[in-house]
């Protein structure tokens, strides 16, 4: 008899729901033939939002000069973008230096953790999170604690909270703003409470902030980075989302604040970077045209646009179907749904969106994928068309007219 190969122990606590068993049975249910709605990622060219011509052009262009490999950090053109763009975000200081390029945020969060996390490190991530953060720390041995989010101040971040869970092992605090899954954005005084936290016990600051420019209502996203100048801060963003090109995984991230006491640290994340050689290089030829143009999702994010006006809808559809309740998003692509349950008996909220997926074909994610510690949450992408939400809602509706868990 052979020898069971079995998965590494260190995958143990590890998940990333948004595709796991749900998302597997819904792509069983493909094969068979089933039209399934996917609303468990954030992928704008499934539902029709394509990049704006001069990020084809730009990539056409650079096709050929991007054929080797590029410097670890990336192609001088997209660094130079970057630092201006940090810049006029108010993150001082931005040298080519402090600059990664990264197949998406994605493998940045990873290196970024790799260098950082010995065994039994406390990390500060929030609850609701996004999934990716808990799972790479906890691979990396790390100790995740989450603090809170709390839904009735609109999901901003409990700074109480998160002052009661620092302990002398923690390194680091993860603040994703705007916020995925909630569409959250912090105001300043909120993310002030949070930095002054992280100054007096010397936290490393993971700033993720990839949709900075999905933000609606005339509000403003403030950086980490430029609050706290004085702080060792790394921020993520990317191209993925804001211009419809999450296929081409372009990310990146920038270091700044005080780094004389990080050199070490530093030194490990520019190993990691350059083990895995270099970013994908014809990604990174779209990134200055992407952030010299004006801003190309602002149409779609204003009253009247695409998806402020899905946004606005289904708000509003979620909350007037009986035991549903949402506290309305700010950015990105994202609403976070409450359950009442006692009205269905809800124990379960993964056999809750696979039931549904069963019933009426829809893909959501429940909230235990973004790490919620309760079963009264999902999260649904409102990026399809106003009149395909509008069936997705009557769906919903219909379907939870007569669910009960039962046993």
């Amino acid at each position: 008899m052979m020898k069971i190969l079995k998965k590494t122990t260190k995958l143990d606590g590890v998940g990333y729901d948004i595709r796991g068993p749900v998302a597997d049975e819904a792509a069983r249910m493909t094969a068979e033939g089933i039209d399934i709605i996917c609303l468990n990622t954030g992928n704008p060219a499934r539902f029709g939002l394509f990049a704006p011509k001069f990020i084809e052009d730009a990539f056409c262009a650079g096709a050929r000069s991007a054929e080797g490999y590029s410097d670890s950090q990336g192609i001088a053109d997209a660094i130079g973008a970057i630092c201006a763009y940090s810049a006029s975000k108010g993150i001082e200081g931005v040298t080519p230096a402090d600059v990664y390029t990264g197949n998406g945020v994605s493998e940045l969060i990873s290196i970024t953790l790799q260098a950082l996390l010995d065994n039994g490190d406390e990390i500060l991530i929030p609850t609701p999170d996004y999934p990716l953060w808990t799972s790479v720390a906890t691979l990396c041995g790390g100790k995740v604690v989450h603090y809170l989010c709390d839904e009735g101040a609109g999901w901003l971040p409990d700074a109480a909270d998160i002052r009661r869970k620092v302990t002398p092992r923690t390194k680091a605090i993860v603040i994703i703003n705007p916020n995925n899954p909630t569409g959250a954005l912090y105001p300043e005084d909120n993310l002030l409470e949070i930095l002054k936290i992280a100054r007096e016990n010397e936290l490393v600051v993971f700033a993720d902030e990839i949709y900075d420019r999905l933000v609606m209502d005339g509000l403003t996203h403030s950086s980490c980075a430029a609050l706290a100048p004085d702080l060792f801060t790394v921020t993520f963003n990317g191209l993925s989302k804001s211009h419809m090109i999450a296929g081409f995984r372009c990310g990146w991230m920038v270091i700044s604040g005080e780094k004389a006491h990080a050199a070490d640290y530093i030194e490990g994340i520019h190993m990691l970077a350059s083990m895995r050689l270099c970013a994908n290089v014809p990604a990174q030829s779209v990134i200055r045209a992407a952030l010299d143009e004006p801003f190309s999702a602002a149409p779609l994010i204003e009253p009247g646009g695409r998806i402020y006006e899905q946004r606005e809808f289904i708000h509003r559809a979620i909350n007037d179907i009986p035991g549903l309740s949402a506290v309305k998003p700010q950015a990105a692509f994202y609403l976070f749904p409450k359950i009442d349950k006692k009205k269905f008996a809800i124990k379960d909220d993964e056999r809750f969106v696979l039931d549904f997926l069963h019933e009426h074909h829809v893909l959501l994610t429940h909230g235990g994928g973004f790490n919620w510690p309760d079963t009264d949450h999902f999260r649904i992408v409102y990026l399809p068309e106003l009149t395909e939400l509008r069936h997705i809602a009557d769906r919903l509706r219909l379907f939870l007219e007569t669910y009960h868990q039962e046993g």
